[in-house]
């Protein structure tokens, strides 16, 4: 009962399997009264009596101490003794084996046995796990001798990391005859968060509660973390297309300036000016472009459009003003020179 082929050991999980059954016994109806008994040590003992009271059985499956063989056939025996002394006599009577250990009596043995139990109408439920290898075929020998109409069964559990408790709810030995589990207990279709039920196994639902919020707060820091990681790797591709959308401007801008700047040999470089000088010079040279494109067209062409072209050119400024008066005077006066 100490392996631990079965979740966490095969003691726990019998222990585990033990509470669900007694709440599920005392849920499906309020009259139902729960015994428990051990079979192993020196001789099988009643450990605790028939009750509704649930504290009462996890005081006794805290106190049993492993130890000896288990008498199967004794302890049967004794069970049936027990629930002839119950205070109801119109309840039905029903013994719940859990078979963690071996068999050590032969299949006859348990056949006559099954055969009493038949006769005094007691049903019986076997929960065979740990060595169904090795009693599975004496506990079927012994189902089919004290079962009366279908109200006995055998529930054979294979090693694994199940619990028994999650195999037992889908179980004939919970599930009625007409398919239905009882109050609190709707089988593996349950709506229980979890599929398990608090009120059973309190330490359980809690623990899988938690490791849910970890596991959503893991999450959430990795998406967190991936969103960080990206965010300057989008900020410097942004900063890299500003750059050259600006070098591309950049470029531009010099190859116009050098354009202006290369209008003849007896220009006067450009760094040479002051800022009215440059003013002027970039206005004039304006004006020459518009007559070259526009010959018979009209020389009072619109400058404001053509200086508004002008990167960092104001047409408004008072002194590009007084520049194109300017200008206008000295195109009146070679009109006047030509007539």
């Amino acid at each position: 009962m100490r392996n631990g082929d079965y979740t966490p050991s095969r003691i726990e999980a019998q222990s585990d399997a033990t509470i669900f059954l007694f709440n599920a016994k005392t849920r499906s109806n309020p009259e139902n009264t729960v015994g428990m008994m051990t079979m192993a040590g020196k001789s099988p003992e009643v450990m605790v009596t028939l009750t509704t009271d649930i504290g009462k059985v996890l005081t006794a499956l805290h106190n049993i101490q492993l130890s000896g063989n288990a008498h199967f056939t004794t302890g049967v025996q004794i069970a049936q003794l027990a629930l002839k002394h119950r205070q109801n006599k119109n309840q039905k009577q029903r013994i719940i084996v859990f078979v963690g250990s071996p068999v050590n009596e032969d299949e006859k043995t348990l056949v006559k046995l099954g055969k009493k139990l038949k006769k005094n109408n007691i049903a019986i439920d076997l929960i065979n796990f740990g060595e169904e290898e090795q009693n599975t075929s004496k506990l079927e020998a012994f189902i089919n001798a004290v079962n009366n109409s279908d109200n006995s069964h055998l529930v054979t559990i294979p090693p694994g990391p199940h619990i028994l408790s999650d195999v037992l709810m889908t179980s004939p030995i919970v599930i009625d005859e007409d398919g239905a589990a009882p109050a609190g207990f709707s089988g593996g279709n349950n709506d229980f968060e979890f599929g398990v039920d608090p009120n059973i196994d309190p330490e359980l639902a809690l623990a899988l509660r938690i490791s849910l919020e970890e596991e959503k707060m893991r999450q959430e820091q990795e998406a967190k973390k991936k969103m960080e990681e990206t965010k300057p790797e989008a900020t410097s591709s942004g900063d890299n297309n500003q750059g050259l959308v600006s070098t591309d401007e950049d470029d531009m801008l010099a190859k116009a300036l050098a354009m202006s700047m290369n209008t003849g040999d007896d220009d006067v470089p450009m760094e040479d000016m002051d800022e009215d000088e440059e003013i002027q010079r970039a206005i004039a040279l304006s004006m020459a472009d518009a007559n070259n494109n526009n010959e018979n067209g009209n020389n009072d062409q619109d400058l404001a459009d053509v200086l508004n072209n002008l990167p960092g050119i104001n047409s408004e400024d008072p002194r590009i003003k007084d520049a194109i008066k300017e200008l206008e005077k000295d195109k009146d006066k070679k009109k006047d020179d030509k007539k």
